[in-house]
Order: structure tokens, then sequence, then C-alpha cells
């Protein structure tokens, strides 16, 4: 048996709903159309910062207090002890860790490039 169609019939709004029903459609439309705006300021901003990046890099590269010439390598040379046994390197920043051994006693040596020298000598005693 087929059931009957409820058609849905809108009431008409008395005339103080009405006019509030308008008004929340004119802020939807109002918020949308700031919303799209600021949007589109912000695509066009990223757009304006990437097409204004340089082209060729930058001449000098400066990093942490010490500057590195575009294009070539640093040369530095970190002067460890006679007889040290490096065991592992570690980076951070400017400065370069060295864990070792000198003469059976476990040792860590800090290297500062823009110092250009040794900065740190750690010896590591393990208490028994």
């Amino acid at each position: 048996m087929p059931q009957p169609e409820i058609e849905e019939q809108e009431e008409p709004l008395d005339p103080a709903m009405e006019r509030i029903r308008r008004k929340m459609v004119l802020l939807i439309l109002v918020s949308g159309g700031i919303l799209f705006v600021c949007f589109m300021a912000v695509l066009g901003a990223i757009v304006y910062k990437v097409s204004q990046r340089p082209a060729t890099p930058a001449t000098v590269a400066s990093t942490g207090g010490f500057s590195v010439p575009a294009g070539q390598p640093l040369a530095a040379t970190a002067e460890l002890p006679a007889g040290f046994v490096v065991q592992g390197v570690s980076l951070s920043g400017s400065q370069i860790l060295f864990y070792g051994l000198l003469t059976g006693d476990q040792k860590v040596l800090i290297y500062d490039i823009a110092a250009g020298r040794i900065v740190a000598d750690v010896t590591v005693a393990i208490p028994q």
C-alpha cells in the first residue's frame, strides 16, 4: 500500500520574524564577502612574496657569528692532541664536538669554528 506523499508547505512568517530572517541572510552574505576578501588578500601576499625572491644567492651567508662565502667552503683546521682517537663527532651551530680516547682516558673536545680553536677539553670519568 503506497504511502501518501507529505507535501511540505511553508507557512508565511509573521512580519517581525521575516525581518529577522532577512537580517540574518544579509549578515551571512556580508560575513562571507569579508572572508572572501581576506582570503584573496592573503593569497595575493603569498604570490607577491614568492615573486619577489632574489634570483641569485647572497654573496655571503652569515651563521651564528661567522661568515661563509657563497660558493666556497670555509677552511679551518681543528688541531686535536697527538694520539687522540676519534670515536664520534657531532655538530651544533658553529661548534664541533669530538668524542674519543687520549692515552686511555675518555675525552670530549669542543672546537668552535667562529673562534677557530678548541674551546673545551673535558675528561669523562666513570666512578667505580
